[in-house]
């Protein structure tokens, strides 16, 4: 740990600034629920709004500014809500929109904000505009969605490929009017053509539709996709793809951000596969998304030199636009859990545990998964019970809220048989045995959450990496007169971090996630930097000296 500390140079507003001087997607986490597979409140092993409205004082607890709402819009589901027949309204398997109405009022009661997730790269093939489509060449809304005819040997339009590797080409042909329809992902899911104006009206009056009914903000799906080679060229060995990221993409984004301005207080998150970091900074720039999800940082090794590199060029790139503000996450709907892809049994949750420390802590905002505020792995399915054709079903498995020991094999997701199996250790895993354990994972995250809800310079201080050794992530919080120190070890054994000359010889210890310690026999003790010892996985959190 060199001289990265003297280049600490606090951020003076923010500094200066309280927590709740910030915008509301900038204060705490954005707690992400997956509908199907959080509670279920009528027996039929499928989750539902009813079953979020009767746990939104949990997400309450974990700190959270937000929930947001995977899709729960009308759809034949074979991309399980991702395929759209009806954006304005509730599917009968999740409720209806007057549960959707008091769930919103029971969330904002509770000073939850509503984020709702908002496809519109493509509709499901039961939508009523594609029905309309592919009914002859001559429907007024066959241009609503993107047709081409058959190649020069019969084949696919161009070598587009589905990002479903299983599904291959992205283009079905329809055999009654001759020509092939682009999808994106599923050949259910055909994609809409934004090159028509008449296609981006209908989607912002959508959107009107749901800020109307108080929704906060818009997850916003695949975004990146909507702006396309209109020439529907090959993308081959090209530099830029042609199947997204089309130049069209800033516009249009310009033009939705619009729409949600003329609501006060509304924000929009983006679903960004940006093809390089100079690239992603650019759709921050204040006429677009007001956050963006990163998946470089998802594609990474477990390696804290790794990890540093990525958030240092993410600082150096965000430099260059004013305001910009990250969001960090290593889990979603779509990625296997954190506690089964960089480790198995203790390792992996020990590590778990320090990533939740590591997104609540880097300056940002965090997004946490259901479930990872309890440390679960993925659950195993066995292939008779597999139903998602990209395999993410173990990442999907429902919540576990009781023991099943207690209340049978559904374990409080639901009295039915559920749609997914659940974890294989529910037992130990579930919320209620979590609440009954101080060392808990679960209640770790309130720490860290609460802690980061009640200290400026850990929700908007500024922030510098140091080098503490090559198996620690290492950086410096500063704001509002406090000046903290925050470490994970990325070591699958105990480590000493490296300190410099410049380090005091001691500092307070605020938080540490193993189990060991997490109760908090330590916090607020000082530790002698030169014998601190983390173990495999641990974050720790120290308080420094504020120098002149």
């Amino acid at each position: 740990m060199g001289d990265e500390l003297g280049q600490l140079v606090p951020d003076d507003e923010a500094a200066a600034g309280s927590v709740g001087e910030q915008p509301w997607w900038q204060r705490s986490a954005v707690y992400q629920v997956y509908p199907r597979s959080f509670a279920d409140s009528d027996g039929d092993g499928v989750g539902d709004l009813e079953g979020v409205r009767q746990h939104l004082d949990h997400i309450a607890s974990l700190g959270a500014e937000a929930v947001w709402l995977s899709p729960v819009f009308p759809s034949p589901m074979a991309d399980f809500g991702y395929d759209v027949s009806d954006y304005c309204d509730i599917d009968p398997v999740f409720g209806s929109l007057e549960v959707f109405d008091a769930l919103v009022g029971d969330a904002h009661d509770r000073g939850l904000r509503v984020v709702l997730d908002w496809v519109a790269n493509h509709t499901s093939e039961e939508h009523p505009w594609f029905v309309e489509s592919r009914s002859s060449r001559d429907n007024p809304r066959r241009d609503w969605y993107v047709w081409a005819d058959p190649g020069p040997d019969g084949g696919p339009p161009n070598d587009w490929t589905s990002a479903f590797r299983a599904v291959g080409p992205a283009w079905t042909l329809d055999e009654d009017t001759g020509q092939y329809y682009l999808h994106s992902f599923a050949p259910q899911q055909p994609d809409l053509n934004w090159d028509n104006p008449e296609v981006e009206q209908a989607l912002h009056d959508t959107v009107r539709f749901w800020l109307d009914r108080g929704v906060d903000g818009l997850r916003l799906d695949a975004i990146i996709k909507v702006a396309k080679d209109p020439l529907l060229r090959d993308t081959g060995a090209a530099g830029l793809p042609h199947h997204e990221d089309w130049e069209t993409i800033h516009d249009r984004l310009a033009r939705l951000r619009q729409v949600v301005d003329e609501y006060p207080d509304r924000m929009l998150v983006g679903e960004l596969w940006a093809r390089d970091l100079p690239r992603f900074v650019t759709f921050l720039s204040g006429t677009g998304m007001h956050l963006a999800h990163n998946f470089e940082l998802v594609e990474l090794p477990w390696d804290a030199g790794a990890y540093r590199d990525f958030i240092d060029r993410f600082e150096a790139e965000a430099a260059s636009v004013p305001g910009l503000w990250p969001c960090w996450f290593l889990e979603n709907h779509d990625l296997p859990r954190v506690a089964s892809r960089f480790g198995a049994g203790e390792l992996g949750s020990r590590r778990a545990r320090g990533i939740l420390f590591l997104i609540h802590l880097l300056r940002g905002t965090p997004f946490v998964y259901q479930g990872q505020e309890l440390g679960l792995p993925d659950a195993v399915v066995p292939p008779e019970h597999v139903v998602d054709v990209d395999g993410r079903d173990p990442e999907r498995a429902p919540i576990p809220w009781e023991r099943p020991s207690v209340v049978g094999p559904g374990a409080g997701f639901t009295t039915g048989a559920p749609w997914l199996p659940l974890v294989e250790d529910a037992e130990q895993l579930c919320v209620a045995a979590q609440e009954d354990d101080p060392a808990s994972t679960l209640h770790l995250t309130r720490r860290i959450a609460a802690l980061r809800r009640r200290t400026v310079a850990l929700s908007g201080g500024s922030q510098v990496t140091v080098d503490v050794g090559p198996e620690v992530l290492a950086w410096v919080r500063e704001g509002a007169g406090e000046r903290y120190l925050a470490m994970v070890s990325f070591a699958a054994r105990q480590c000493r971090p490296s300190f410099g000359p410049d380090v005091p010889e001691e500092a307070d210890v605020v938080l540490r996630t193993s189990p060991e310690r997490t109760a908090g026999d330590d916090t607020g003790a000082s530790v002698r930097l030169s014998e601190l010892v983390l173990e495999p996985g641990e974050g720790v959190l120290l308080r420094l000296p504020v120098t002149g």
